[in-house]
């Protein structure tokens, strides 16, 4: 039997699905630099370009700023958050180093075969960029969050998850630079973490997860500083 949609809840579905829509833009907007970091965001003026009221367009820009994209100032409205400068680079890194080979560790300590088959369904999600702009990466970028997340509560500790969530760091640092030559690097060191985990070996867990963070923060990003 075909559950029936009542008016007021394709009512209300429309327009979640447009407000999604919009966050969608913005965001990618934000991501590839056509609204430059520090840049005011205008709500007319999205409003206007994407042919909506300025409802969905605030909706999507109360949740960029929860991701650390949209910085919102009294009595001025919004602006693209700048990104990262070199001490905010560093202290993110030393939070990661400090976190998330310990979680790795610990993992391997605890996996069980829910564990081992969520890490693989994971994994089997992983697509290599198609292009240097948000959409050719969206994809690898919603995984890397998924991933790292995914290991921090195998861990155990859902405050340790937490703690990751909250620096949106996967946002962050592929905003900051993207080269197709890192999807493939960050997918192979991806599957060596899993392999490490998922044969519980907890020294060599910790030490995969370790060379991944120090890989991408002096192999793969440190350059653009310099």
């Amino acid at each position: 039997m075909t559950e029936t949609v009542e008016p007021r809840d394709r009512r209300l579905l429309r327009r979640q699905m447009l407000a999604d829509d919009v966050y969608e833009a913005i965001k990618t907007m934000l991501m590839d630099h056509v609204v430059r970091p520090g840049a005011r965001i205008s709500i007319d003026g999205l409003a206007r370009e994407f042919q909506v009221s300025s409802t969905p367009v605030r909706e999507a820009l109360a949740r960029l700023e929860s991701e650390g994209l949209a910085d919102k100032e009294p009595l001025k409205g919004y602006r693209a958050t700048p990104l990262l400068s070199l001490e905010e680079f560093e202290d993110l890194y030393r939070f990661r180093l400090l976190l998330e080979p310990w979680a790795a560790r610990r993992a391997a300590e605890l996996i069980d075969d829910e564990g081992r088959e969520r890490l693989s369904a994971e994994l089997s999600t992983a697509v290599e960029p198609t292009s240097v702009d948000y959409a050719g990466y969206k994809s690898l970028t919603a995984h890397d969050n998924r991933f790292h997340s995914l290991i921090a509560g195998l861990s155990g500790s859902e405050q340790v998850r937490l703690a990751f969530q909250r620096t949106h760091c996967h946002l962050h640092i592929f905003r900051l630079h993207f080269d197709r030559d890192i999807g493939p690097e960050v997918l192979v060191e991806h599957r060596q973490i899993v392999e490490a985990i998922t044969s519980g070996t907890p020294t060599t867990a910790e030490a995969a997860m370790t060379q991944h963070i120090e890989n991408s923060m002096s192999v793969r990003l440190r350059h653009i500083y310099d």
